[in-house]
């Protein structure tokens, strides 16, 4: 049998599936205190240098002189970071996310050569290393340099945890956890900025905020190697123990479970890297599509983020709405990537255009009209849009990159959307040219990338390829052209019964 058979037969989201499922989803929480801990922890607050009558020599000079009228702990006030020693809080935040971009690209190929389980291991024990480092650092270097290592093992372990939550179950249910995953991270958002509110001194914070990682790498000890990774490196036996154990825990007993290799299994479909996604010709044009997805959603997401996020006051509120606007787009990408007349091509689209759309609608709100409120409501209604679109590309990209190659297609996929991250804080800036430019360039882009992704073929209700030569095998093709066979006639028999 298939693999997608044996999932049958063993549970395709059996109990043990639901739990494992259950603690990588909920992991999703540490990783986003991990992604959102400067923002509190270098909060600079008001302050006032008594000293104005001569000029300040020296930063000893400058410490003895600053008040700070706020009573905030963080590292600016421990470190006096301020003035020209206030680029460095800006500096640790893009230490973290150039991190979160090596990771994503050393970890994604690494996985796919020797395992999905020491990979995920090994990058949660070093983040959670690294963060009590962050913690407990006695100088600034330290504490940047912190960041930079927490960061590389936070996106290349993040990469690895989503595509086991989908690995470890039938492909009917990777919608489903996929959006579960991202949707926990923006929840994740939200808690953190009320553990802030209650923790208030910063190493505390850190402390406190990291501490959770512990419990979820015990937790995630026992769990087995992905069945569909050991599958397509042609590890048959392995796989098949992997599914038994996972089957005897669902309560399930087959009566026959052997896997039959598919033709891809040599050892040189096995050896599947990087650069086969330059090499192969469908998945050089799927990865070049991708890319500049992937690198838009990223700028419009966050460049949306800068635009309409107005200062309410309280940075405790401002950075729980970070996470809870988000909340909105995740049933609806459920609902819609699940249908046959809209799928997740068509869907993701939609999503990318319509928030190209709004950022271009608000433009057209004259600024001197007092039309503030539906302005901000375009620019939100667009970051809803693009949140969506950025759920949806996750499950997408997983399913158009066989299971040999997938983490690498994720990798640099997740590369090119740290680019569009770094560059979204400099769009605003084009204000200065005209006021209408950032929603040009994030409506544009928007709109152009839901145009591309129409190039991309439909995944939905279609068997996933496990090896490169499955993409275009007979064999392959006749199973997918009798999976929609069946369906249609299911459909008819649907029809007739109403």
């Amino acid at each position: 049998m298939d693999l997608e058979e044996a999932f049958q037969a063993v549970g395709e989201f059996g109990i043990q599936q639901k739990w494992m499922v259950t603690v990588l989803i909920l992991l999703q929480v540490y990783m986003a205190f991990q992604s959102m801990l400067i923002v509190l922890v270098g909060a600079a607050p008001e302050y006032h240098i008594e000293s104005s009558v001569s000029p300040i020599a020296s930063e000893e000079d400058l410490i003895k002189h600053v008040t700070f009228t706020e009573d905030i702990s963080s590292i600016v006030t421990e470190w006096f970071l301020i003035r020209h020693q206030s680029y460095k809080v800006s500096l640790a935040g893009s230490l973290f996310f150039a991190g979160v971009l090596v990771g994503n690209v050393l970890f994604g190929p690494l996985s796919d050569k020797i395992g999905r389980k020491p990979v995920f291991l090994a990058g949660l024990f070093f983040e959670v290393l690294f963060g009590y480092a962050t913690a407990f650092a006695p100088s600034y270097e330290v504490f940047a340099l912190s960041r930079l290592l927490v960061g590389m093992m936070n996106g290349g372990m993040a990469l690895v945890c989503f595509v086991l939550t989908q690995e470890y179950v039938g492909k009917a249910y990777w919608a489903m956890t996929g959006t579960l995953t991202n949707m926990t991270f923006a929840v994740g958002i939200a808690l953190f900025a009320v553990l802030g509110y209650y923790v208030r001194h910063w190493r505390t914070l850190a402390t406190v905020a990291n501490s959770p990682g512990v419990l979820f790498l015990l937790l995630s000890v026992p769990f087995p190697e992905s069945p569909r990774w050991l599958y397509s490196q042609g590890r048959a036996e392995q796989a098949e123990r992997v599914l038994l154990s996972l089957a005897q825990r669902n309560g399930r007993n087959p009566a026959l479970l052997s896997l039959k290799l598919a033709s891809g299994s040599a050892p040189s479909q096995r050896s599947a890297g990087v650069l086969h996604l330059v090499t192969h010709p469908a998945l050089r044009r799927r990865t070049v599509v991708l890319m500049y997805v992937w690198y838009a959603c990223s700028l419009v997401y966050y460049g949306l983020t800068l635009n309409a996020g107005g200062d309410t006051g309280n940075r405790y509120v401002t950075v729980a709405m970070y996470g809870l606007v988000e909340l909105p787009a995740y049933p609806l990408c459920i609902y819609f990537i699940n249908k046959q007349w809209a799928g997740r091509r068509k869907t993701m689209a939609s999503f990318l255009a319509l928030a190209g759309f709004s950022c271009l609608f608000t433009m057209l709100i004259p600024v001197q009209a007092g039309s503030w409120f539906s302005a901000t409501s375009l620019a939100l209604l667009g970051k809803l849009m693009v949140s969506a679109a950025f759920n949806i590309v996750y499950v997408y990209t997983s399913e158009l990159y066989p299971t040999v190659i997938r983490n690498a297609g994720l990798g640099v996929c997740s590369m090119s959307c740290r680019f569009g991250g770094i560059l979204a804080p400099f769009v605003p800036s084009m204000k200065a040219l005209h006021h209408s430019m950032p929603f040009m360039v994030f409506g544009l882009s928007g709109i152009s990338a839901g145009g591309l992704g129409l190039l991309l073929p439909e995944t939905l209700s279609k068997p996933i390829a496990e090896t490169l030569e499955e993409m275009h095998s007979p064999a392959y093709q006749r199973i997918l052209e009798r999976q929609v066979h069946l369906f249609e006639e299911d459909l008819s028999k649907h029809k007739e019964i109403q």
